[in-house]
């Protein structure tokens, strides 16, 4: 009897039953389902799995989980977090004052002291440590000593001097100087009062680097020289040459003018910088 019973309940979850779908009206057939018990149960089993992983995923990884009673929120979260620092925090500088204080007895008492928690015997020794130097920064550190190997600036003072008196400056216009050059005062050119609409010329060979329109100084125009050299023009009334143009000494650029907040009639703001300093340029050209 017994050896019939697993038999039996094998055969009661593979019998096989048809459900069947009538019209209400008709009693038409409109589709039949073959199940057996065994194939139910599993399909039950699966959608029972698929829903406690779709449940579990929301929980884990979608804020649903905040609605859940007692879960905290990112606020209170926060909080805790906020709080696990400073609790930290202080049971570090607790055992600082007890260490002080402790020191302090021992030192009354004539014992040596211990070591307090804020040494630096735990860190790496500085002398131990060697710093390595880079491909690329050895790259660059070789590019730059190339560069700056014949600049004018490792040069005395006196060699740059005469290397710049030995240079022929085209005027650049033809006037009065109403403002001497004056860095102190934050006037790094001169002033020159001209003609009307008189051209303004470039003083060296080189490249305009600057031609724009500001609102202090109005049309501005600057050449890039050799020697580090460069030569800067303001309040022009207008430009004839845009950025990247080459120019030789003596071609038109500008006309002289008024434009921008920073002038108080027409003239030519005339600036010469040396390796980023300002030079007087009264030394070099004869206006």
């Amino acid at each position: 009897m017994s050896e019939k019973m697993p038999w039996k309940l094998f055969h009661k979850l593979t019998h096989k039953y048809r459900m069947v779908l009538l019209n209400e009206d008709t009693f038409e057939e409109v589709g039949n389902l073959r199940l057996t018990w065994l194939n139910l149960i599993a399909l039950v089993g699966i959608v029972l799995i698929l829903l406690v992983v779709i449940t579990y995923t929301l929980i884990a990884f979608t804020n649903i989980r905040e609605f859940i009673p007692g879960y905290p929120d990112a606020a209170m979260r926060q909080h805790i977090r906020t709080n696990a620092m400073k609790l930290d925090s202080l049971e570090y500088e607790q055992a600082i004052r007890d260490q002080y204080f402790t020191n302090l007895k021992q030192i009354i008492s004539g014992e040596v002291p211990e070591l307090y928690l804020n040494d630096t015997t735990g860190m790496a020794d500085s002398r131990n440590i060697n710093f390595l130097r880079s491909t690329n920064d050895s790259l660059l550190r070789q590019q730059v000593e190339a560069e700056e190997q014949f600049r004018l600036s490792v040069l005395d003072e006196s060699q740059v001097n005469r290397n710049l008196y030995d240079m022929h400056f085209f005027t650049p216009v033809k006037g009065i100087i109403t403002r001497s050059f004056s860095p102190s005062d934050g006037h790094f050119g001169i002033d020159l009062v001209a003609a009307p609409n008189e051209v303004v010329k470039a003083t060296l060979d080189g490249t305009v680097t600057m031609s724009t329109w500001t609102l202090e100084t109005g049309y501005v125009i600057q050449v890039q020289h050799d020697h580090e050299l460069i030569s800067v023009y303001k309040h022009n009334a207008s430009l004839f040459k845009i950025v990247g143009q080459k120019v030789a000494a003596g071609d038109a650029i500008a006309i002289v003018g008024n434009s921008g907040e920073l002038t108080t009639g027409p003239h030519l703001h005339f600036e010469l910088w040396h390796d980023r300093v300002p030079l007087d340029p009264v030394d070099y050209i004869v206006f």
